[in-house]
Protein backbone atom coordinates (compact mmCIF):
# COMPACT_ATOMS: atom_id res chain seq x y z
CA UNK A 1 0.00 0.00 0.00
CA UNK A 2 2.93 2.05 0.77
CA UNK A 3 4.79 1.81 -2.28
CA UNK A 4 1.45 2.07 -4.33
CA UNK A 5 0.94 5.44 -2.67
CA UNK A 6 4.06 6.77 -3.48
CA UNK A 7 4.07 5.33 -6.56
CA UNK A 8 1.09 7.71 -7.27
CA UNK A 9 2.25 10.61 -5.77
CA UNK A 10 5.63 10.52 -7.98
CA UNK A 11 3.37 10.25 -11.29
CA UNK A 12 1.09 13.12 -10.30
CA UNK A 13 4.25 15.38 -9.28
CA UNK A 14 5.76 14.22 -13.05
CA UNK A 15 2.80 14.98 -14.96
CA UNK A 16 2.05 18.41 -12.99
CA UNK A 17 5.91 19.49 -13.55
CA UNK A 18 5.97 18.15 -17.16
CA UNK A 19 2.79 19.66 -18.12
CA UNK A 20 2.94 22.48 -21.76
CA UNK A 21 0.56 24.30 -19.83
CA UNK A 22 2.02 27.70 -19.39
CA UNK A 23 1.65 29.51 -15.49
CA UNK A 24 -1.78 31.61 -15.83
CA UNK A 25 0.53 34.85 -14.36
CA UNK A 26 3.11 35.07 -17.32
CA UNK A 27 2.14 36.21 -20.60
CA UNK A 28 5.05 36.29 -22.86
CA UNK A 29 3.03 37.53 -26.29
CA UNK A 30 1.70 40.68 -25.15
CA UNK A 31 3.70 43.46 -26.35
CA UNK A 32 3.12 46.72 -24.85
CA UNK A 33 2.87 49.72 -27.24
CA UNK A 34 4.04 53.18 -25.71
CA UNK A 35 3.14 56.52 -27.13
CA UNK A 36 5.12 59.47 -27.09
CA UNK A 37 3.72 62.80 -28.27
CA UNK A 38 6.98 63.58 -30.45
CA UNK A 39 5.41 66.54 -32.26
CA UNK A 40 7.35 69.89 -32.21
CA UNK A 41 5.50 73.09 -30.81
CA UNK A 42 7.51 75.82 -31.25
CA UNK A 43 7.05 78.13 -27.86
CA UNK A 44 5.97 81.95 -29.49
CA UNK A 45 3.10 79.68 -31.61
CA UNK A 46 -0.80 79.08 -30.75
CA UNK A 47 -0.92 75.98 -29.06
CA UNK A 48 2.58 76.11 -27.31
CA UNK A 49 0.61 76.93 -24.08
CA UNK A 50 -1.99 75.06 -23.59
CA UNK A 51 -5.95 76.98 -22.32
CA UNK A 52 -5.82 75.23 -18.84
CA UNK A 53 -1.94 76.15 -18.04
CA UNK A 54 -2.97 79.79 -19.82
CA UNK A 55 -5.98 80.43 -17.32
CA UNK A 56 -3.66 79.64 -14.25
CA UNK A 57 -1.06 81.65 -15.38
CA UNK A 58 -3.67 84.59 -15.25
CA UNK A 59 -5.00 83.34 -12.50
CA UNK A 60 -1.86 84.14 -10.38
CA UNK A 61 -0.93 87.20 -11.52
CA UNK A 62 -1.15 89.91 -9.15
CA UNK A 63 -3.66 92.09 -11.05
CA UNK A 64 -5.64 89.34 -11.19
CA UNK A 65 -6.06 88.88 -7.66
CA UNK A 66 -6.34 91.96 -6.89
CA UNK A 67 -9.63 92.11 -8.98
CA UNK A 68 -11.32 89.40 -7.34
CA UNK A 69 -10.20 90.91 -3.66
CA UNK A 70 -11.86 94.07 -4.89
CA UNK A 71 -14.98 92.23 -6.12
CA UNK A 72 -14.73 90.69 -2.79
CA UNK A 73 -15.12 93.99 -1.17
CA UNK A 74 -18.03 95.28 -3.51
CA UNK A 75 -19.82 92.57 -2.75
CA UNK A 76 -19.41 92.88 0.81
CA UNK A 77 -20.63 96.39 0.87
CA UNK A 78 -23.36 95.35 -1.24
CA UNK A 79 -24.78 93.26 1.13
CA UNK A 80 -24.15 95.61 4.39
CA UNK A 81 -26.47 98.24 2.39
CA UNK A 82 -29.14 95.66 1.62
CA UNK A 83 -29.04 94.71 5.23
CA UNK A 84 -28.90 98.15 6.14
CA UNK A 85 -32.04 98.96 3.93
CA UNK A 86 -33.82 95.46 4.71
CA UNK A 87 -33.33 97.10 8.65
CA UNK A 88 -34.61 100.76 7.72
CA UNK A 89 -37.56 99.17 5.93
CA UNK A 90 -38.45 97.02 9.15
CA UNK A 91 -38.22 99.93 11.38
CA UNK A 92 -40.59 101.95 9.48
CA UNK A 93 -42.95 98.77 8.57
CA UNK A 94 -42.59 98.40 12.60
CA UNK A 95 -43.93 102.54 13.00
CA UNK A 96 -46.47 102.50 10.98
CA UNK A 97 -48.26 99.20 12.63
CA UNK A 98 -47.67 101.44 15.30
CA UNK A 99 -49.38 104.45 14.38
CA UNK A 100 -52.19 102.39 12.21
CA UNK A 101 -52.55 100.21 15.95
CA UNK A 102 -52.84 104.07 17.42
CA UNK A 103 -55.38 105.66 15.30
CA UNK A 104 -57.53 102.45 15.77
CA UNK A 105 -57.28 103.25 19.39
CA UNK A 106 -58.27 107.11 18.99
CA UNK A 107 -60.99 105.96 16.53
CA UNK A 108 -62.88 103.40 19.16
CA UNK A 109 -62.16 105.54 21.47
CA UNK A 110 -63.64 108.94 19.52
CA UNK A 111 -66.79 106.49 18.79
CA UNK A 112 -67.88 105.90 22.25
CA UNK A 113 -67.89 108.56 23.09
CA UNK A 114 -69.91 109.96 20.49
CA UNK A 115 -72.31 107.68 21.01
CA UNK A 116 -72.59 108.95 24.43
CA UNK A 117 -73.18 112.26 23.92
CA UNK A 118 -76.17 111.89 21.01
CA UNK A 119 -78.65 110.78 23.45
CA UNK A 120 -78.53 113.50 25.49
Amino acid sequence: MKNLLTAIFIYTVLFTACSKKESPGFVAEQEVKIRYDTIAIDSFSTGAVSVDIARKIRMSSPQYIDSVKQAKKLQDEENKLKAELEKENKAKQEEEKKKAGAEKKLKTAEKPSAQESKPE
